[in-house]
């Protein structure tokens, strides 16, 4: 029902920070797991050339291991970069969900004349 372009990009971009949120928890849940190699979620450079390309839904959401260090126990989990990532993820989760709330609103107050 919702395709334009604004809407599918404000759609796939919410996937891609829900990956995101889902990641950085499993990293924090494991920061005392020997041996784990943190992972982080790029999808905005995809999701530019997606919308450029007016195909938002076709962006690529990649989940690759971080290449911080790892510590005595060959854990490379490092916990201020993870509760950055985590604050960052949920602003921006708030933003878009703002965006589609609007975007939803005007629709709804067209309808009603």
């Amino acid at each position: 029902m919702f395709d334009d372009l604004a809407t599918q990009a404000v759609q796939t971009a919410l996937s891609g920070l829900s990956v995101r949120q889902r990641v950085t928890a499993d990293n924090i849940a494991n920061l005392e797991t020997p041996g784990f190699t943190a992972n982080s979620v790029a999808f905005e450079n995809s999701l530019s050339a997606a919308v450029q390309a007016g195909q938002p839904a076709s962006a690529n959401i990649s989940e690759q291991p971080t290449t911080d260090a790892a510590g005595a126990n060959g854990n490379n989990v490092n916990l201020a970069s993870q509760l950055v990532s985590a604050t960052q993820t949920q602003l921006q989760e708030q933003l878009m969900s703002g965006a589609l709330t609007s975007q939803l609103g005007l629709i709804s107050t067209v309808l009603k004349g």
